[in-house]
């Protein structure tokens, strides 16, 4: 690490020296090298424990990106086909015209269950069995794959419940086996976390300025608590404990070294990472109403990237300014997690335009 690392670690330090963040962390691999590791800030304001690149944040739809592999890994073992029917596996959910879904429709977010069905609130999202026998009995808000729409917390319920049908295990075991364990990030990377290390995760604050809208025509399809993260949900001891793979708990560190781990072949071999990185669905995203282009189990494009770029990035945003992405074409993997809620991504749009002009200058 050299000139970048220093880069970054002078634009956090910044950042939290004028108030614009509290907690930072960034963690960037580059060909195989881990090139950046900086961190800055505290991890609880009311005590001031500083972030450390070890310190667990909770990160939102971030944790979609570790769902998403898992889902990969879970074909490459022969558990599941891209292209399996959902209700070959949970014959409940084949109701109400979902019996075409397949794990295709719910990588692409085309499933057509972006919401939770409404009698399922944050408190409910610990109990698996009670969310997963709403999802199976709803009815979907369009054929499965004819519409894209961003499956909110819906996607990680979808992905558990076949990978839990298919292993007998629950995701928060596979991601220990098959990711964090081998990799040598345990703890790093977590959908429940366990009661003893709770005590060592940072504190999510809200940023008290206006949140936007949800953007939608007529009635919003989100709930406003799917649509806007809460620091509440964030800091919930029950919420962090539990397995909800739409969201999860990480270091930047550990995010960076799956997608770096995915990337040179230790996670999926060339074949699938060519086969996962190519466009599987484009349309118009019925949450959002903006264009989305999917890849299986994630967005195509990195953020805020020139068009010049023709960026085939793959990764997940979290609510409140967090982001990870695997850039194939460029070696890589890039991760930001952060402890203050914001409505916007500047932070992680600043640090990115510093990494890729860095690469550019260097190339």
């Amino acid at each position: 690490m050299g000139e970048i690392q220093e880069q970054v670690q002078r634009h956090i330090d910044t950042l939290v020296a004028t108030g614009a963040e509290t907690g930072v962390q960034v963690a960037v691999y580059h060909d195989g090298a881990l090139i950046v590791d900086a961190v800055a800030g505290t991890a609880d304001p009311a005590t001031g424990r500083p972030v450390t690149s070890g310190t667990p944040i909770f990160s939102f739809s971030t944790g979609k990106n570790v769902a998403a592999t898992l889902a990969h890994l879970l074909v490459a073992r022969g558990f599941l086909g891209y292209d399996s029917p959902v209700a070959d596996l949970w014959p409940e959910f084949g109701v109400r015209g979902k019996a075409p879904a397949t794990l295709r429709h719910v990588l692409t977010h085309t499933a057509g269950l972006p919401a939770m069905p409404r009698e399922i609130t944050p408190a409910e999202l610990p109990n698996w069995s009670r969310v997963c026998e709403s999802l199976a009995a709803a009815e979907p808000r369009w054929r499965p794959g004819a519409a894209v729409g961003y499956h909110s917390y819906t996607f990680g319920y979808l992905v558990g419940e076949l990978a839990r049908r298919a292993t007998g295990r629950p995701m928060s075991e596979l991601l220990r086996e098959w990711i964090t364990a081998p990799l040598g990030i345990e703890g790093q990377l977590c959908f429940a976390a366990p009661k003893e290390s709770l005590p060592g995760l940072a504190r999510l604050e809200q940023q008290a300025r206006q949140w936007p809208a949800a953007p939608h025509d007529g009635e919003a399809i989100l709930a406003p608590w799917e649509s806007r993260p809460s620091a509440d949900v964030g800091n919930n001891s029950e919420i962090l404990r539990a397995d909800i793979p739409s969201v999860g708990i990480a270091t930047a560190h550990g995010l960076a070294a799956m997608f770096n781990a995915v990337l040179r072949g230790k996670l999926v071999d060339s074949a699938r990472l060519a086969q996962l990185s190519a466009l599987a669905f484009e349309g118009m995203d019925q949450v959002f109403r903006t264009p989305a282009r999917m890849a299986l189990g994630f967005p195509i494009g990195r953020m805020g990237a020139p068009a010049t770029e023709n960026s085939v990035a793959l990764g997940w945003p979290g609510g409140g300014g967090s982001y990870a992405f695997a850039d194939p074409a460029r070696g890589v993997a890039f991760a930001l997690t952060k402890t203050r809620l914001v409505p916007d991504f500047d932070t992680a749009l600043s640090v990115t335009t510093i990494l890729y002009d860095h690469l550019a200058a260097t190339r």
